[in-house]
C-alpha cells in the first residue's frame, strides 16, 4: 500500500457520522492526488473505514457494485436524498478535517481554508 492511500484512508477518517464528502474534496486535501486515486484506494480499504462517505461531486452514489449498501448505510447514519437519488449536499456536506488532521498533514491552514472555500456547494 502506498503512503498517498494512508494518508487518504487518515482524511477518510474525519468524515463524521451523517457527513459526505466527495472523492474531488479528498483529493483536494492530499497533495498530488487525484479523485480516482481516492476512489481508488478505497477499493482495498481496511475494515472500519467509513468508506461509505465519500461518495460522488454529483451526490450519487459511484458505479460500483456496493452502492446499494452504500446508501443503505448511509441512510442509517440520518443521510437524507433527494427526489433524484443524490444526497442533499446542503444538510450532509463534510465542512472539512478537524485541527488536529490539519497539525499532522502540516498543511498551512490558511493553505486548507482556501480549498474549502473552493469546494462545490
Amino acid at each position: 500500500m502506498r503512503l498517498d492511500a494512508e494518508e487518504i484512508y487518515a482524511l477518510i477518517r474525519e468524515v463524521p457520522k451523517s457527513e459526505v464528502a466527495s472523492y474531488g474534496m479528498i483529493a483536494s486535501l492530499v497533495p498530488g492526488v487525484g479523485p480516482r486515486q481516492a476512489a481508488r484506494a478505497l477499493r482495498t480499504a481496511p475494515k472500519g473505514l467509513p468508506w461509505h462517505r465519500i461518495i460522488t461531486s454529483s451526490g450519487c452514489m459511484a458505479d460500483h457494485s456496493g452502492a446499494e449498501k452504500q446508501k443503505r448505510l448511509l441512510k442509517a447514519e440520518g443521510v437524507t436524498f433527494k427526489k433524484n437519488g443524490a444526497v442533499d449536499w446542503g444538510s450532509h456536506r463534510w465542512s472539512g478535517p478537524s485541527q488536529n488532521w490539519i497539525t499532522k498533514s502540516q498543511l498551512d491552514i490558511e493553505k486548507v481554508m482556501e480549498i474549502i472555500a473552493g469546494w462545490k456547494t
